[in-house]
């Protein structure tokens, strides 16, 4: 059975989605946006985020083409990852979706205090 990552036969927001499907992993996307990490580094970032959910993360993540995994030849070993061209490139295309979740937001803020003031 081919993954929806994999299958070609699913419009594209489905393939798209289907790459950062999951619940850390448009957060990874965003924090590497500023630069490499080390995954410690992303671990103390996300609350809650256990070191074996984030490899799993990162390995689909690299597998996908969006993060580049760098491992130096020092003691002791020190590992980076940073977003690839194709990484920045899905990360652009979600800002516009990033800002509607932003509104979104602020308009269910904006809903909720109209409760509140309606309850008073």
């Amino acid at each position: 059975m081919t993954h929806r990552r994999h299958d070609r036969n699913v419009c594209g927001v489905t393939a798209a989605v289907a790459v950062i499907e999951g619940k850390w992993k448009t957060t990874l996307l965003w924090l590497l946006e500023s630069g490499p990490h080390r995954p410690a580094e992303l671990r103390r970032r996300v609350p809650g985020l256990t070191e074996k959910v984030l490899t799993q993360a990162l390995r689909e993540m690299e597998a996908d083409g969006l993060v580049d995994r760098r491992v130096y030849d020092v003691l002791p070993p020190k590992t980076e990852y940073s977003l690839t061209a194709f990484g920045r490139d899905l990360a652009e295309a979600l800002s516009p979706l990033s800002d509607w979740g932003h509104r979104r937001l602020e308009r269910l803020a904006g809903a909720e205090s109209a409760e509140i003031r309606a309850a008073s």
